[in-house]
């Protein structure tokens, strides 16, 4: 398949029809149409069909699309067929939560390492992982291939430990500091500020209130 620029907008839908073919699978639904697909995800079917087909289509006219088949391409597609290890920088109450998320293992991200600089945390197991104290992170990356790095820690420990990770190979920072991270360009960030999408939904929620008082 010739190489294509996929929008953003078509990459962030990728893993919601991951997720809603998922449970399809899970209700035993063998295949579905671009329409019921449409119905359930809120998106229209002419999208759907738009987003699918820079990949290759995968349906069929008259057929529509095989659930499972689509749900293993679809994870092809996001890399699910690989695995990854990832550390977590910050164990506070937000690194603890990502890494008792147990199905981030299911898809293929095995959290092989936790650091923090409190020593109160040091040897301190989350879900079998001991915590290490951050001044032992450029010996373990040396030791460990680690793919991708999460951060959850304040502004100023992120913007100090993210060239320590770029300086010993991790290529993928999963980065929920309030900071946007100045780093070299071969390097994927993908962001989360959780404070500006709470915003978002107040945005949302004060225009839902004006419109029921009108």
């Amino acid at each position: 398949m010739e190489e294509r620029e996929i929008s953003k907008a078509v990459v962030k839908r990728l893993p919601l029809y991951y997720r809603y073919l998922g449970d399809l699978l899970e209700q035993k639904v063998e295949r579905i149409s671009s329409n019921e697909l449409s119905h359930q995800m809120k998106v229209t079917a002419s999208q759907i069909r738009q987003d699918l087909n820079n990949f290759g289509g995968f349906g069929q006219q008259g057929y529509g699309y095989n659930v499972k088949y689509l749900y293993n391409e679809i994870g092809k597609i996001l890399g699910l067929d690989k695995t990854y290890n990832m550390i977590i920088i910050g164990a506070g109450n937000l690194g603890q939560a990502l890494a008792n998320y147990v199905k981030f293992e299911k898809r293929g991200f095995r959290i092989i390492g936790i650091f923090d600089v409190n020593p109160r945390l040091s040897g301190v197991a989350v879900r079998g992982i001991p915590i290490l104290m951050t001044d032992t992170l450029p010996q373990f990356l040396e030791e460990n291939s680690i793919h991708i790095a999460a951060l959850t820690l304040p502004k100023n420990g992120a913007e100090e430990v993210a060239p320590v990770l770029v300086e010993h190979g991790v290529k993928a920072i999963w980065n929920f500091a309030h900071t946007d991270l100045n780093l070299p360009d071969h390097i994927v960030v993908e962001s989360v500020h959780l404070s500006e999408s709470l915003m978002q939904l107040s945005y949302n929620l004060n225009c839902a209130n004006k419109n029921e008082e009108e």
